[in-house]
């Protein structure tokens, strides 16, 4: 009978949907997906703590009161630009690879929160 199956040569290509927009085109290009739950972090250098005495007990909440952070934006992360001299212990919720070496060679402490 007629129709599209029913003519020569080969049928149709492969990832044609009949005239339904395809999957191939209907995903975003390039630029990936979003994170839906991204976490979201308050971030500091290690070169700021600089500025603190020896043997401060550094977290989020010490840190606002001193003067250094002006907002919350989320749990603390410590990142680890700058360089550190004196003795801390770090109350955070991440730390970056370099933040944790550079905070323990200055001998100090790294505790992660919760």
């Amino acid at each position: 009978m007629r129709g599209q199956k029913s003519r020569s040569g080969s049928g149709t290509r492969p990832g044609f949907e009949g005239g339904q927009q395809p999957l191939y085109r209907r995903i975003p290009k390039l630029k990936g997906f979003p994170l839906i739950n991204r976490k979201k972090y308050t971030t500091i250098n290690v070169e700021k703590l600089a500025s603190l005495p020896a043997d401060t007990e550094v977290t989020l909440t010490s840190l606002k009161e001193v003067g250094i952070l002006t907002g919350d934006r989320g749990p603390l992360k410590i990142l680890g630009n700058g360089e550190l001299n004196i003795a801390l212990k770090v109350k955070a919720a991440a730390f970056t690879g370099a933040a944790r070496t550079k905070i323990e060679a200055a001998g100090g402490s790294c505790e992660v929160l919760e």
